[in-house]
């Protein structure tokens, strides 16, 4: 069994979305990040980084004890080696799916993320941060759009590079993206948006980053983002 901590944000849908996928059996604990659950010592146990989603596996592949483990691209790539699904046994193949589980990582997720924060989530409007991640939120677009132009998946077949990239395009309207203007993305997007897996896993969930949300008080924006080195006690 596997216990996933969950918010139900990009970072936590690629997660529900693996875990669907596998058909592996998970114990979904919420982690109410507005209210500082993050900041907990049980959970900075697991996820020092204190951020979402992470996760205990019961049941890792040596028959040891429960491995904890933080950071979604770690985890995905952790599950993918576990099962042998969605991540290429071949050098080659492994290498392209590493390469754009790297790229959602450190560039989509970063970047669209800094957006929506000052779309919707700074206190004011700073029209330079917005058009900064908007221009570059729409930049990584379109390198994804020009990856899927002659293939039907990122890295070949479906795989964690796919899992990992679809949360964060599924709020392009927040993100002030249009999908017709990418359109073999749109095509990989309508493609996964259909597929029975990431249905369930999004059905019912409140995904925050997908539509535009009511502001939030003073002192969850302070929980959620005026954290310091000194905030945390361990």
């Amino acid at each position: 069994m596997i216990d996933l901590y969950y918010c139900p944000t990009p970072n936590g849908h690629k997660m529900t979305v693996f875990l669907e996928e596998a058909g592996l059996p998970y114990n979904l604990i919420p982690v109410n990040i507005s209210a500082g659950d993050q900041f907990k010592p049980e959970f900075l146990s697991i996820s020092p980084n204190n951020k979402i989603p992470a996760m205990v596996d019961h049941a890792p592949a040596d028959g040891g004890e429960a491995i904890s483990l933080f950071e979604s691209g770690a985890m995905l790539l952790y599950l993918a080696e576990k099962i042998g699904r969605f991540l290429p046994a071949g050098l080659r193949g492994r290498n392209e799916v590493l390469k754009w589980l790297f790229w959602q990582m450190g560039g989509l997720g970063p970047m669209a993320g800094q957006n929506g924060h000052f779309n919707v989530y700074a206190p004011e409007k700073v029209p330079y941060a917005i058009t900064r991640y908007t221009n570059e939120t729409n930049r990584l677009y379109g390198v994804l759009n020009h990856r899927l132009a002659d293939r039907e998946f990122i890295a070949g077949d479906y795989s964690i590079a796919d899992m990992a990239s679809y949360p964060w395009i599924v709020p392009h309207e927040s993100h002030g993206q249009n999908l017709s203007d990418f359109p073999h993305l749109k095509r990989w997007f309508d493609r996964i948006a259909a597929r029975p897996a990431v249905i369930k896993a999004y059905n019912g969930a409140k995904d925050v980053y997908a539509r535009n949300v009511a502001p939030i008080s003073d002192d969850a924006r302070n929980v959620l983002f005026g954290q310091t080195a000194a905030s945390l006690k361990r």
